[in-house]
């Protein structure tokens, strides 16, 4: 074959002619078909046999050149580059195939810890949000007005901690609604609550270190403290939450404890006055820590929401997380954390050197949503919505789903959990009904699904926030 019959390439009038030169060219390189050390023909003679100008394919080579792909010798001409990979994957001097690249063992076990299914919006998924009626046109004014003359320090990195503004506006909130002893310095802002319990594991925690969770738990928290390295220590959940003396009996050297005291995720228990006591004590005579989630404890039914294990603690030993994510919709991408005082700076520096700053677009018109009193004006209408939209699945569930499923009343939350029955478990396993009505178009998460050890209880968590009545008893009879 010539050389000039080996480098013909087909050109077309839909893009520029160097463009395709140049593709075609590295294409055949790159395929093995112009072999390393290969001579390429003069740019006359290749743009005669493609009726181009000599400038077009002395352009294409230049920059086959600059990349890499040709090496020219003075006097002689162009030529294949000798070392470049080829097609099955080895570079052409070297005699053996050297292992395939791949992510390390921590970059396996990463991957191995993401969530298997992305939430979707539909009934029954937990933990969304009523999205259709969150206020969008008074948010954007929000927005435009912060961002119609920004300020200069809004522009530049800012501070790794956040937006001052929004963590003096979360402090005043977290105080008067939650019963939080916190000033501004004490929150900071991150990008979600997993990446809350991330950074207070690399703060607080060794790799190795164990935390002693719930069981049933939430898969984000065990996402969160897995990819830091810590080693965790699973503990049953009563009527009354969680339980430290059992706890501590069951792993003794645990270093955290991880809980969700106002509203137990996903069961729904508020943990007693005794056990909070308790489990404070316990963390000042370990010189331990409590990582408190208050992930939906603004949305209670019948009084004011339950006061935070936080406001209780005397030792600076609680970690407060809190999340927008439920109480205004998830792509906001805003969560908090509250550490005690002494604490304050190392928070600070480990943000500052992980240069994990979350964006600062959203900050000032959500500083401007809480002190202008429209977050709390939010809530009280989605108190109210969430309540009716309960009372709906509670009734649709009596209905339809009469002896397969045990759903009682909860007096916060976004969830119920449906208990299978005796008769249902012995005709399907719940992860078994999860995916049919997946295959049907209805969500219901295996509550078995969210245990670590052994699942004591089988059923479904029910979320109702985001879905209307009407759709709420359509996905009931299909659940059925």
């Amino acid at each position: 074959m010539s050389v000039i019959a080996q480098f013909a390439v087909g050109l077309d009038a839909k893009q520029p002619l160097q463009r395709q030169v140049y593709d075609q060219l590295r294409a055949l390189i790159l395929s093995g078909r112009a072999a390393g050390g290969a001579r390429l023909p003069s740019t006359r003679a290749l743009a005669l046999e493609l009726s181009v100008s000599r400038n077009t394919v002395a352009a294409a080579y230049d920059q086959l050149l600059a990349e890499g792909f040709l090496v020219g010798r003075v006097g002689s001409g162009s030529y294949v580059a000798p070392d470049l990979p080829r097609p099955d994957g080895a570079s052409a001097p070297r005699k053996a195939r050297a292992r395939a690249a791949g992510p390390s063992r921590r970059g396996m076990a990463l991957a191995a810890l993401a969530p298997t299914h992305a939430v979707r919006a539909r009934a029954f998924a937990p933990g969304l949000p009523a999205l259709d009626e969150f206020p969008f046109a008074l948010w954007s004014r929000l927005l435009a007005r912060s961002w119609r003359a920004p300020q200069r320090a809004w522009l530049a990195h800012g501070d790794p901690a956040g937006l001052p503004e929004l963590r003096a506006a979360i402090a005043g909130h977290l105080s008067a609604m939650r019963g939080v002893r916190c000033a501004a310095d004490q929150v900071l802002i991150v990008s979600g609550s997993q990446a809350a319990i991330a950074l207070a594991a690399r703060v607080l925690l060794d790799p190795g270190d164990v935390a002693l969770i719930e069981d049933p738990v939430y898969p984000g928290l065990t996402r969160a403290l897995a990819a830091e390295g810590v080693a965790m220590v699973p503990a049953p959940i009563d009527a009354e939450g969680f339980d430290i003396a059992v706890a501590a009996r069951i792993a003794p050297s645990g270093r955290m404890a991880c809980v969700t005291p106002s509203h137990q995720y996903p069961l729904g228990h508020t943990m007693s006055l005794a056990r909070r006591v308790a489990l404070l004590d316990w963390a000042a005579r370990r010189g331990a820590w409590v990582l408190e989630d208050d992930y939906d404890s603004e949305f209670r039914y019948r009084g004011r929401p339950l006061a935070a294990l936080q406001g209780l603690d005397q030792d600076g030993r609680v970690v407060y997380v809190g999340s927008f994510s439920k109480m205004m919709f998830p792509a906001l991408r805003v969560a908090y954390l509250v550490v005690p005082p002494h604490l304050v700076d190392a928070f600070h520096r480990a943000r500052a050197a992980l240069e994990d700053h979350p964006s600062t677009i959203a900050q000032p018109a959500l500083a401007r949503f809480l002190d202008e009193g429209h977050f709390v004006t939010h809530l009280g209408r989605m108190r109210r919505l969430y309540a009716a939209r309960q009372a709906a699945l509670l009734e649709s569930t009596a209905r339809h789903l009469d002896g397969l499923l045990d759903v009682t009343p909860d007096p916060a939350g976004m969830h119920l959990v449906g208990y299978a029955t005796k008769a249902l478990q012995r005709r399907i396993t719940d992860r078994e009904g999860s995916v049919r009505a997946a295959a049907r178009g209805v969500t219901a998460q295996p509550l078995s699904a969210y245990y670590r050890g052994h699942a004591k209880r089988q059923g479904y968590l029910l979320g109702y926030a985001a879905h209307s009545e009407r759709q709420i008893e359509k996905a009931v009879k299909v659940l059925g």
